[in-house]
C-alpha cells in the first residue's frame, strides 16, 4: 500500500521541533538520519547533539507529538542512534544561517 505522506512531508513537520538548547529545528541542525513512511506509520532514528542530553525525553516526545499530528499517520517510532556521532558539519545551510555559522 502506498504511504499516505511522503518523507519530505514529514522532515517538514519536524522543522516544528527544536532542541530546546539550541535556536535550530532538529532537521536543520542535522539530527534526523532517517525516516521511512510505511502506510499509515512513521520510523524516524535520529541522533542528539549528545549522548548524554539530560532533555532526550523532552525532545523524542515532542517529536512522536509531532509525527502524529501528520494527517493518517497513527503510529511514530523515534529510534534514538549514536553511530554515526553528531557532529556541525551536519547542520543545514539554513541551519547555519539560524545559528548565525559559517
Amino acid at each position: 500500500m502506498t504511504p499516505i505522506i511522503t518523507a519530505d512531508q514529514v522532515r517538514a513537520k519536524l522543522r516544528e521541533c527544536f532542541d530546546p538548547e539550541v535556536p535550530c529545528n532538529i532537521v536543520d541542525l542535522g539530527l534526523i538520519y532517517d525516516v521511512k513512511v510505511t502506510e499509515a506509520r512513521v520510523d524516524v532514528k535520529m541522533t542528539l547533539t549528545a549522548q548524554t542530553c539530560p532533555l532526550t525525553h523532552q525532545i523524542t516526545t515532542k517529536v512522536q507529538q509531532k509525527l502524529l499530528e501528520l494527517p493518517g499517520i497513527v503510529d511514530a517510532h523515534i529510534e534514538l542512534v549514536f553511530d554515526p556521532p553528531w557532529d556541525e558539519s551536519r547542520i543545514s545551510q539554513d541551519g547555519r544561517r539560524q545559528l548565525h555559522l559559517r
